[in-house]
């Protein structure tokens, strides 16, 4: 007896169904760090929302924002340690533990965050399993480049010596003690209290940000420059993947891709950017450029991060010009290098 082509496909869509009604019902817990208005919340949800359906609904998540499971700095470990089943990882907030993909954070690289996130994550995968082995790397993505936002104005470098900064990350941080400046740790969400107290006097971070987070009503001055981006990435608790079926794996991997890296950061790098008109439209604010001379300036001083960079590369075994070359060419090939 023939079986017809209709039929067919209805008998192997029901066996896929029942495979999937067979598989044990899973909850991740989704955790990040900054607030449900910003858009990564909505971009977790998005994201979840694809894993749920594509599983049959075996898999099923939940999105707590704000730090509410734990603190910034502590994502990458709350992965490690099972608090949180996928987390958002800043790796430059713990300096010196992740020196691979700190090479995203060396200034002057990235143009942009769509072009720069689908070229950072291509070129990341082939390191990951070695720098974040605690963890299952899902994917990484950056943010639209950032700057210096203060209460004065920042044009030199040499404007730095003497101030009290929040860095971005540890790179810019060592840029800050580089020319003179001192360094005050803060996770983001932390950012508006610290420039409100006096306790910092400038802030380095993306243009859409700094209205989200309320710094806008404790700063006034910010450098129009494409200074740095902060690299970014989702990690998954080893334990909870290798507890799913086979076919709750491939939904998994499915969502852990340069397509799923580049959809992430795109509503988020958008909103970034619009940033910028929006604190131009705000009373009291002035938004500078820097001259090519200034530039230039700037470029200069930041010559040295990537010399410490590379030393930092070279600990754990590999040569740094491969590694930043194959970055660079992954920029070249997206489109995204500045």
């Amino acid at each position: 007896m023939r079986i017809g082509a209709a039929a067919l496909a209805a008998f192997v869509i029901g066996l896929a169904s029942a495979a999937s009604a067979q598989d044990r019902a899973v909850e991740l817990k989704l955790s990040h760090w900054v607030p449900p208005s910003h858009p990564l919340q909505k971009a977790l949800e998005d994201w979840g929302s694809s894993i749920e359906k594509a599983s049959g609904g075996t898999i099923k998540y939940k999105v707590f924002p704000a730090q509410q499971l734990g603190k910034a700095f502590d994502h990458y470990d709350m992965a490690r340690d099972g608090i949180a089943d996928v987390t958002y990882v800043n790796p430059g907030y713990q300096p010196g533990r992740f020196p691979i993909i700190a090479a995203g954070e060396l200034p002057f690289l990235f143009a942009d965050a769509k072009g720069g996130s689908a070229a950072l994550d291509v070129w990341y995968r082939k390191y990951a399993a070695r720098e974040m082995k605690d963890v299952k790397f899902c994917l990484g993505f950056t943010h639209d480049p950032g700057t210096f936002h203060a209460n004065k104005k920042i044009v030199v470098p040499g404007d730095i010596k003497g101030m009290k900064i929040r860095p971005a990350d540890a790179t810019i941080a060592e840029m800050v003690t580089l020319l003179g400046g001192t360094n005050v740790q803060a996770a983001a969400p932390e950012v508006r209290d610290i420039l409100e107290k006096g306790v910092a006097e400038a802030v380095t971070f993306p243009w859409g940000s700094i209205p989200l987070f309320g710094i806008d009503k404790v700063v006034k001055y910010h450098m129009d420059a494409a200074l740095y981006t902060t690299t970014f990435a989702w990690v998954i608790n080893k334990a909870k993947y290798e507890s799913m079926s086979a076919g709750q794996k491939k939904v998994i991997d499915d969502h852990c891709t340069t397509d799923w890296a580049l959809r992430i950061a795109s509503p988020w790098a958008e909103f970034e950017y619009g940033g910028r008109a929006k604190l131009k439209a705000e009373p009291d604010h002035e938004i500078y450029a820097l001259t090519p001379a200034e530039l230039a300036e700037w470029r200069k001083a930041a010559e040295p991060l990537q010399a410490s960079w590379a030393t930092k590369v070279r600990k754990v075994g590999l040569d740094p010009d491969t590694v930043l070359n194959e970055l660079k060419a992954d920029l070249a090939q997206y489109k995204a290098a500045y």
